[in-house]
């Protein structure tokens, strides 16, 4: 069996920056070992698997190294991307059909814009070990899916160097930590980064699913809706974020760097 995969940097304009996702073009989805084999051999954060349905629309399913996970906004990104730009076999409005409902894209020029569901958070105390754990000095902690620590400046959430061993034990599918853009990230209003080593991520590059919990958080604290953020890992990757009552767009752009095709 040939498979078509495309490798895409996504939420950035320039080849090795941004997110990695490999995307598998499929007429119809694999057995889920099999998938989660290629996930595992292509050793991205996250690998999609789509297949067109009758009704012209597509059906999408994420998977990291170690799991299928329930929704992925970068591997989304590449998607769309790899569909519209690369293959032309979508115009317009795309519909994928996922384990988080019905999301769409729409091309937006030279951008991609995305519906996602929104993921507010609700305010806890920072757990035990977590500023040991990141290195960080938490001013607040908050949960939706992930753990979301809020920091002093920028300058510390590009500076930390957390024990990702240590992460790994927070009791949290993920740890996000984010601050008000300032210093040399004043020209966006929130940074981040984003440690998944529960779910065989270690540091996610630029992650659109932690902006569904961001975008909300931030907007309620800023009094705007409309909002650009920025991802401060190592690649680094931007994009914009619009909050819609429980939905959350968010808008980034994609670079094709690998074509080829999966021999099984």
């Amino acid at each position: 069996m040939e498979i078509p995969c495309y490798q895409v940097d996504a939420f950035t304009t320039r080849p090795f920056a941004g997110n990695p996702a490999a995307v598998c073009v499929l007429d119809a989805f694999l057995d889920a070992r099999t998938m989660q084999s290629i996930a595992l051999e292509k050793a991205l954060s996250e690998t999609a698997f789509v297949a067109p349905r009758a009704d012209g629309e597509f059906d999408l399913r994420w998977f990291t190294p170690t799991r299928e996970v329930d929704l992925c906004g970068h591997a989304t990104l590449a998607t769309a991307h790899v569909l519209s730009s690369v293959l032309g076999r979508a115009r317009g409005v795309m519909r994928f059909h996922t384990r988080s409902g019905v999301l769409t894209v729409e091309p937006r020029g030279e951008t991609l814009a995305m519906d996602f569901p929104a993921r507010p958070t609700v305010p806890c105390e920072v757990p035990a070990g977590v500023a040991e754990a990141l290195g960080v000095t938490p001013i607040e902690a908050h949960r939706a899916r992930d753990l979301v620590i809020v920091v002093g400046s920028a300058r510390e959430v590009r500076a930390m160097s957390p024990d990702l061993a240590r992460v790994a034990q927070i009791d949290a599918y993920a740890v996000t930590v984010t601050s008000r853009g300032d210093g040399e990230d004043a020209d966006v209003d929130f940074v981040s980064r984003f440690f998944a080593p529960r779910q065989g991520v270690p540091e996610d590059p630029v992650t659109g699913s932690a902006h569904c919990t961001l975008a909300p958080f931030w907007a309620a604290r800023l009094g705007r809706t409309v909002l650009r953020a920025r991802q401060v890992s190592a690649r680094g990757g931007e994009m914009g974020c619009e909050l819609r009552g429980d939905r959350v767009t968010l808008e980034g752009s994609a670079v094709l760097i690998e074509r080829g095709v999966l021999l099984l």
